[in-house]
């Protein structure tokens, strides 16, 4: 493939895209690109950082190299060492910024970096720097109760840590598990020994010297910590797309074929929004990557069979015209974008991914979950629920007219795979069967 692609991001995303084709990545951490979802496995002690490392990538990243101006114009990265890296296609896999709840104290002295002890829940060096403060009897509090607060929660508590998890919602992980999931998880964790309080509004943190001491509740109660990790939630990482004047909303917003606002930018994982919504999950991060691959193959094979150049790598000076995208707004962006209509090859459409969450906490008895879909019903809606006290499992499905839309089990997996497969393919249930059969260990498809 003669066309040069250029990822900026050496995440989930940007790396599988370097595994399927030949680009040039362009990593903003110096670590190689890494499973993002294994972090808290790291921060317990469970795996080593090299262990939780991607497959390779097909051409060498350029690690520690931070992407800070795109000219469209030119179709060239800028990055912070000064150095230009141009591009014919340009694929956005910036990933995500981690949430800074406004807290009073959050800075430091200096007003800007939080007090020594705080700490994101986000990257590699982040892990790093946790395992190294953490100490058996370290007191840490976690503010937030989401998949990542949990996570974390879980992983200092195997370090020996006093653990305290603040959640501001009326249970833990809302997004994903109903009511009485989250009730068992709830216990799970606490039999981690980790302190859980809901409905908890944190509102400052105290420090002496630097270094933070407390965490103040809304309610006036003080926990003190010596350690403080701020898992609420993710913010998607647009500035780079917005300052060169692609659209944003919450995310660069992109079409059916991953496209931006600019034809021969792309943009894929966490910072990508696909039909209004913004995933923030690996699976999504994945098959998106994966369609942006398909995407320009066929773009290049095309080229190839009408022994035309793939669109977009001939330069100015080659061509005699101005490069599309000289024109960076209004009618010139239009121009570029009708124009490529024609110029692109047809490719399958990305109709966005229907994404399952799962997790594992450790302990003397590990504990599985997964959730996928609406796992609260909607009036009219069929609900199947088991619960098996002595085991800790629970299971339960939502049902809409023929269709499965949700479910969420604790415990007993078995099921998960079939079900799944009946979520994602959104296909009418079969009408002789029970709903019981599709809390059966197959799932129902005996």
């Amino acid at each position: 493939m003669s066309t040069r692609i250029v990822v900026v991001g050496g995440g989930t995303a940007g790396a599988r895209l370097a595994q399927r084709l030949p680009v040039t990545l362009l990593g903003e951490e110096p670590h190689a690109p890494y499973n993002r979802v294994l972090l808290a496995d790291v921060l317990a002690g469970r795996y080593a950082p090299e262990v939780i490392a991607l497959p390779g990538t097909r051409e060498p990243a350029r690690l520690g190299v931070r992407a800070v101006r795109i000219d469209r114009a030119a179709r060239t990265v800028e990055c912070a060492d000064g150095s230009l890296v141009g591009y014919d296609r340009l694929v956005l896999a910036t990933g995500s910024n981690p949430v800074l709840p406004p807290l009073r104290g959050l800075r430091g002295p200096a007003g800007t970096e939080p007090p020594e002890g705080v700490h994101a829940f986000r990257t590699l060096d982040d892990c790093l720097a946790l395992r190294d403060r953490v100490r058996p009897g370290t007191r840490a509090v976690v503010i937030g109760g989401g998949l990542l607060g949990v996570s974390a929660a879980r992983a200092l508590a195997a370090l020996g840590a006093e653990v305290v998890l603040t959640q501001q919602g009326e249970r833990l992980m809302e997004r994903q598990l109903d009511a009485s999931a989250s009730e068992l998880l709830r216990e799970h964790v606490e039999a981690l020994g980790v302190e859980v309080h809901t409905e908890c509004r944190v509102s400052g943190l105290r420090q002496r010297d630097g270094r933070v001491t407390a965490v103040e509740l809304a309610d006036g109660f003080v926990l003190d910590a010596r350690v403080v990790v701020l898992a609420c939630g993710v913010r998607p990482r647009v500035a780079l797309a917005r300052e060169a004047g692609l659209a944003v909303a919450t995310g660069i917003v992109v079409d059916d074929e991953l496209r931006t606002s600019d034809p021969y930018v792309h943009a894929i994982g966490d910072c990508a929004e696909h039909a209004g919504r913004v995933y923030g999950l690996a699976g999504p991060a994945l098959e998106q990557a994966d369609a942006v691959a398909e995407i320009l193959t066929a773009e290049a094979e095309a080229a190839a069979r009408s022994g035309r150049p793939t669109p977009g790598t001939e330069t100015a000076a080659r061509s005699g015209r101005p490069t599309p995208g000289t024109e960076t707004a209004g009618a010139g962006l239009a121009r570029a974008t009708a124009g490529a209509e024609h110029a692109f090859a047809p490719a399958t459409a990305y109709t966005g991914t229907r994404a399952l969450t799962r997790l594992t906490l450790g302990g003397a008895a590990p504990l599985d979950l997964a959730a996928f879909g609406e796992t609260t019903a909607l009036p009219g809606d069929d609900v199947v629920q088991l619960t098996d006290a002595t085991r800790r499992a629970y299971r339960k499905v939502v049902v809409r007219g023929d269709r499965l839309v949700g479910g969420v089990l604790l415990g007993d997996l078995a099921a998960v795979g079939t079900l799944a497969r009946a979520w994602e393919g959104d296909e009418a249930l079969p009408d002789e069967a029970p709903l019981l059969h599709l809390l059966t260990h197959d799932g129902g498809s005996s």
